[in-house]
């Protein structure tokens, strides 16, 4: 700020400097007074020119750094969002938050720094320079000063709902954009790119339609404002030359003034173009703050618990959890006791809670009524670092960071050597598969995984839980995407890697929950029964249902 000051002050003075040129110099013909004045202007030129450099070095340096604060900001609180306030905001809207929005507000602050503070001062500045040259001609300044104020305030308040909406239709935008990458599996498998292109372009041709009429009230404001000046420097010019004419004014006065009046509409566009960027600077800023300002459904303990005396016993006691306006809760007095040493399958129906149910134990919810006990603590008050060291979770949709299968598996644990890496993948069916791609643990892995099957995603995500060796291991359907063969083979080396540790599996499928030492059944949220395969089949009426849709009476028994 102090060398926007000082190079400002510099551009005003040189005016006067020139006019004294002028008056003095040229038309007296006094060579010794234009060289002389002349060498002063340089180095006051040159002062402008060296504050100038300085002062968009440093602005940019801040408004750089601040950009990097606000996106490590609102990359740390997404961070610690549950999935609830993810689902709130939806992925393609927080990514154009921490990139684009961030990037706008980080322009009006380069600009600011560049435009913002130097305009004000040169614009006083200049009206009280030009009073000092001439104080009748000023009375143009009163007219010319309101009339771009009026008319650019009327602009920019057009735009700012415009800029509002352009920011939503650019999250839709995105939103398809992903959707299409990311299903174009999907849309090839049931020929849907026709479709799908229209929707594209539904989406991109209203994001045009708003962008043109935010860019329309643009190209309208640089127009309006050089009509307004150009028409004052010809009135300046008219009433100057009367002044000259009537022994009034000095003709290098009346350069003078015209530099001065350039300066303060350069001034006034200066302003003009940071209006222009400030409403969606603003409404990118509003939603930042949105994101900032949202506090995480999942809060870390106070007092956080981080040594544990027993090992993995867990334990859920009536857990009920409802989605923020739902009518009805997903889960009900849910209780669930699991025990190292054992495996325990919940199955049921979909949409009866299952995943919900899992996902309450590594904190991916929490219970909005009753408790999940690890070890007989509350997950609540145990602290994160421990969490994660002592629970060990397959999602139901796996997913593999782009890097390599190496890096993939030390995610849990980066200081697992490669013999256990390989053990993990043995154990997960995966290590034949990992063998013949090129570069072995070095195999490139993208993006999601997509360059591996369903399967081979599975049984990575397997295999990096494995590494992690933690003390309960849930299984999110975690089988789904295997064959039978497979399912079979990994389940039996799987009980022999996990014998001491507790297992908690959800499956769809029968056959991969029938050997569990406890199957919990879930109907609507609540369980509805509890028992192993044999007493179940014979006393409950949901679980047996739920088995003869799958395998046949002879089967089932």
């Amino acid at each position: 700020m102090a060398l926007q000051l000082l190079q400002t002050c510099a551009t005003l003075y040189l005016p006067t400097l020139n006019a004294d040129i002028i008056d003095n110099g040229v038309v007296r013909g006094d060579t010794g007074y234009i060289l002389t004045y002349g060498a002063w202007m340089i180095a006051v030129s040159v002062v402008q020119v060296v504050c100038n450099i300085g002062a968009v070095y440093f602005g940019a340096r801040t408004a750089a750094a601040l950009g990097r604060d606000v996106r490590a900001a609102v990359f740390d609180r997404v961070q610690s969002f549950s999935a609830r306030e993810v689902g709130h905001f939806g992925a393609p809207s927080l990514i154009t938050r921490t990139t684009n929005d961030v990037q706008q507000v980080q322009m009006l602050v380069l600009m600011a720094f560049t435009l913002m503070v130097s305009a004000p001062i040169m614009c006083v500045g200049g009206i009280v320079m030009a009073l000092g040259q001439d104080v009748p001609l000023s009375g143009v300044l009163l007219a010319v000063v309101p009339v771009l104020g009026v008319t650019v305030s009327l602009i920019v308040r057009r735009m700012r709902p415009l800029f509002r909406t352009m920011q939503e239709r650019l999250d839709t935008v995105n939103r398809v954009l992903r959707e299409q990458i990311t299903g174009n599996r999907v849309i090839r498998a049931f020929v849907k790119d026709a479709y799908e292109r229209r929707r594209f372009e539904r989406a991109n041709t209203e994001l045009t339609e708003v962008s043109m009429s935010t860019g329309r009230l643009m190209a309208l404001m640089f127009p309006t404002v050089m009509t307004v000046v150009n028409l004052s420097s010809v009135a300046v010019v008219w009433f100057g030359a009367h002044r000259i004419d009537g022994g009034g004014m000095e003709i290098g006065a009346l350069t003078a003034f015209l530099a001065y009046l350039m300066q303060i509409v350069m001034a006034v566009m200066m302003a003009t173009f940071m209006f222009m960027m400030v409403p969606r600077a603003e409404v990118c800023a509003e939603r930042i703050e949105e994101v900032l300002r949202t506090e995480s459904s999942v809060v870390p303990p106070v007092a956080p618990v981080r040594k544990l005396l027993r090992r993995g016993h867990l334990e859920v006691r009536g857990a009920d959890f409802r989605y923020p306006g739902a009518e009805e809760p997903v889960l009900r007095g849910v209780d669930l006791v699991a025990r190292p040493g054992e495996t325990t399958a919940v199955i049921g129906s979909t949409g009866s809670g299952k995943s919900t149910l899992l996902g309450l134990v590594p904190r991916l919810f929490d219970v909005t009524g009753g408790e999940v006990l690890v070890d007989g603590v509350d997950v609540r008050e145990l602290d994160p670092v421990l969490m994660a060291k002592t629970v060990g979770l397959v999602p139901q949709k796996p997913y593999l960071f782009s890097g390599t299968v190496a890096t993939n598996l030390r995610y849990g644990n980066p200081g697992a050597t490669d013999e256990e890496l390989w053990h993990a993948l043995e154990v997960a069916q995966a290590a034949d598969f990992v063998r013949e791609l090129e570069g072995g643990l070095e195999a490139p892995i993208s993006q999601g995984g997509t360059n591996v099957s369903g399967g081979q995603r599975q049984r990575l995500a397997i295999a990096r839980t494995l590494v992690q060796r933690p003390e309960i291991y849930l299984f999110d359907d975690s089988f789904s995407a295997l064959d039978y063969t497979t399912d079979a083979l990994l389940r039996a080396a799987l009980a022999a890697e996990t014998a001491e540790a507790t297992v908690v599996i959800v499956a769809q499928r029968v056959s991969t929950i029938r050997e569990a030492d406890r199957i919990v059944v879930l109907d609507e949220g609540r369980v509805v029964g509890t028992g192993r395969h044999p007493e179940l089949m014979a006393g409950n009426e949901t679980y047996r249902e739920i088995v003869l849709s799958q395998l046949t009476e002879a089967e089932a028994a």
